[in-house]
């Protein structure tokens, strides 16, 4: 497929991505402010936000945190030197480790998150304006699919391969 990539889609894209920076750096420094790294800001809302039905385990926070497992490992052992977590074997599985939020972790993390709630609310519209930006074809050149749909329509290279193996097989 020959596309052409327009100003108007490279504007949008570094807008969007200013924005994100943006909301991110002032979460660094907001985490700074309450005597924490970003990091431990990070495995804390990871902690306290895992989704339901995931536990609060090493292996889950590295990977909601993306980064490898032993260094999930040491970042909680910080942690836990400095109060904000703690971990808890399991009550249903002996084996299982959970890591939970020590109530000054709780505090900190409560201060940190209701402010950047409040962040959101007030740069929130700017950043859906930006990522309509980006989702909205902006001409002609540019597909309204994202990438699952556009494989999905398409076929992925896989399948296409496949395809074609077995019409080549059909038709000897």
């Amino acid at each position: 497929m020959n596309r052409t990539t327009s100003a108007a889609d490279y504007r949008a894209l570094a807008e969007f991505r200013f924005l994100i920076r943006n909301y991110l750096t002032s979460g660094e420094k907001a985490a700074r402010s309450v005597g924490i790294e970003p990091q431990q800001y990070m495995c804390l809302l990871a902690i306290r936000g895992m989704p339901l039905g995931k536990p609060a385990t090493i292996r889950n926070l590295a990977e909601r945190l993306q980064i490898r497992h032993h260094s999930a490992v040491e970042l909680v052992d910080r942690m836990e030197r400095r109060g904000l977590c703690r971990r808890q074997r399991s009550k249903a599985d002996r084996r299982q480790v959970l890591l939970q939020v020590t109530p000054r972790g709780e505090k900190l993390l409560n201060r940190l998150v209701r402010h950047r709630i409040a962040e959101l609310q007030e740069t929130g519209p700017s950043l859906a304006r930006a990522l309509s930006a980006l989702l909205t074809p902006a001409s002609a050149n540019r597909p309204s699919l994202g990438p699952k749909a556009a494989s999905a329509k398409n076929g992925s290279p896989k399948r296409k391969a496949e395809s074609r193996r077995s019409a080549s097989t059909s038709a000897s």
